[in-house]
């Protein structure tokens, strides 16, 4: 059976996927000062499944090639909750973070090898107040909300890239870490935040897992977050807990949604409407994806 959750070969259509992606990336253009800032994302991002799926790579490699090409990249995974701040280690090479479970051997051995990123440990130390300045953890690498989608999206692991954690889930503290982040993007670097748009995998049920078959709970919930995001409403976003329809099925933990609120802060006006960059569902779950200048 081919599919992403029984594929014949694991990561058999990553494999297929490389060459041209790898090529493509390879040609592109280096950010430059003359770009402008480059925007922030916020990225439903899969899990060991998405090196599996053709059509969810070829939309995020495209998204990647959308933009100039990043000096460095900081990236703020629903999967890394630490108080206070911390950052990943900025050596070169260091082995990815393998946080998912039950899946072929095939996914435990890939990695993603990309270089010193001692210079943005340095700025991203910079632009934070010193009661909120992060320790670099030295042996920690990038977990699977980081290295997976990044390695479909710049899979020539030729940009330094750090995970800054989550400290907190109130989305207005969350908003202000992402605007004291906002300069970084005046310097080449990318901002993402990773999580996914539903993620009630408490209630994926089997006809979810075989027909991606998404149950109203996802669609609605999908639905208010892409009508508040399109309208630049981050007051309403930010009452998602009490106001969302969908809730708490769509997230019955907040870890996946709340990336969205570093990103809206990192926006240079967190209330411009942001653009969807991909939508539609993976087992049932929505994987809308958004940017904003």
């Amino acid at each position: 059976m081919r599919s992403i959750l029984f594929p014949d070969v694991p990561a058999g259509a990553f494999d297929e996927f490389l060459p041209g992606a790898s090529q493509a990336s390879a040609r592109k253009a280096p950010w430059t000062p003359g770009d402008g800032p480059l925007p922030a994302l916020y990225l439903s991002h899969g899990a060991p499944p998405l090196f599996d799926d053709p059509e969810w790579m070829r939309q995020l490699h495209a998204w990647a090639l959308s933009m100039p090409k990043p000096r460095a990249i900081l990236i703020i995974s629903a999967h890394w909750e630490s108080a206070p701040l911390a950052l990943s280690s900025s050596a070169a090479n260091v082995t990815p973070v393998y946080d998912f479970y039950g899946f072929a051997p095939r996914y435990y051995t890939m990695r993603y090898d990309t270089p010193d990123a001692s210079e943005l440990a340095r700025r991203v130390v910079a632009t934070l107040p010193d009661t909120q300045r992060p320790y670099e953890h030295p042996s920690r690498g990038l977990d699977h909300g980081a290295w997976v989608p990044l390695k479909v999206m710049y899979p020539n692991a030729d940009i330094p890239v750090l995970q800054l954690s989550l400290p907190t889930h109130d989305p207005t503290s969350l908003i202000e870490l992402g605007r004291r982040l906002r300069p970084l993007r005046e310097e080449g670097v990318l901002i993402i935040g990773s999580g996914f748009m539903t993620h009630g995998l408490p209630f994926v049920t089997r006809e979810m897992l075989l027909e991606n078959k998404a149950p109203a709970w996802s669609r609605d919930f999908d639905a208010w977050a892409a009508q508040a995001l399109a309208r630049g409403d981050v007051e309403e976003l930010c009452r998602y807990a009490d106001v969302a329809p969908g809730m708490p099925y769509a997230h019955p933990t907040v870890d996946h949604f709340i990336p969205l609120f570093v990103t809206l802060g990192a926006a240079t006006d967190p209330e411009q409407p942001a653009s969807t960059a991909i939508d539609g569902y993976m087992m049932g779950l929505s994987k809308r994806s958004v940017q904003v200048a």
